[in-house]
């Protein structure tokens, strides 16, 4: 595998976010937790010179991309507390982006989509029924809420269709990892107690599933 040394300098950089972030070092949290999702970009970008599919390589590399600018903004939040609300529902957003440009190039290469798309679907329904029962938020986060896990989840449903080579199931572990960290952000979010075991535990499923997406372009 190439470029793996850039997986080691991201871990690196997330784990001194996390650390400055439990000091509540919000200013220097957001440096290193830049650099950790730079890394990931730099991955994507790297491997991506080696993937046999380079519409679908673009498409994976915009959405690294918009991953690093939903990573700052949502940790942006913490440091403009008066605009807080709106830069967290613009990370979102720029998550959201990314899932539709990670759906996109999934979809471009599916041989399974109908049944693919139908179970994402399934799935996604009975997710959103269990969080929208679970969690209290205001009105504009659950809009946003039910949309990006409806992209997510369906995201990850094509890409289980296409799990054919070790591309295609890295890709599909990145997702589902990518899905589940979602669902821990949401829950340690928008619940009364909020845990940093959980913020933890969403970062690193999150970031492992952003390498896991990025690495498999040179498989692909």
């Amino acid at each position: 595998m190439e470029y793996w040394y850039l997986c080691l300098i991201g871990l690196a950089a997330q784990a001194l976010f996390i650390f400055l972030e439990k000091r509540k070092d919000y200013v220097k949290a957001v440096a290193f937790k830049a650099l950790a999702s730079l890394s990931f970009l730099g991955l994507g970008i790297a491997s991506s010179a080696l993937c046999s599919n380079s519409a679908f390589a673009r498409l994976i590399v915009i959405g690294l991309a918009l991953g690093v600018a939903g990573d700052a903004l949502l940790n942006l939040r913490f440091v403009l507390d008066k605009a807080a609300d709106k830069v967290f529902l613009a990370g979102i957003a720029a998550f959201l982006a990314g899932h539709v440009l990670y759906l996109a190039a999934q979809v471009s290469i599916s041989s399974h989509l109908p049944a693919a798309l139908a179970i994402g679907l399934a799935v996604a329904a009975g997710l959103l029924a269990w969080i929208l029962r679970t969690v209290e938020a205001k009105r504009a986060f659950k809009v946003f809420g039910v949309a990006y896990i409806g992209a997510v989840v369906l995201m990850t449903a094509v890409a289980g269709g296409n799990i054919e080579g070790k591309g295609g199931l890295m890709f599909f572990i990145g997702a589902v990892l990518f899905a589940a960290s979602d669902v821990v952000l949401i829950f340690n979010t928008f619940t009364k107690k909020q845990r940093f075991g959980l913020r933890v535990t969403n970062l690193m499923l999150y970031y492992t599933g952003q390498l896991l997406i990025a690495l498999s372009l040179q498989l692909i």
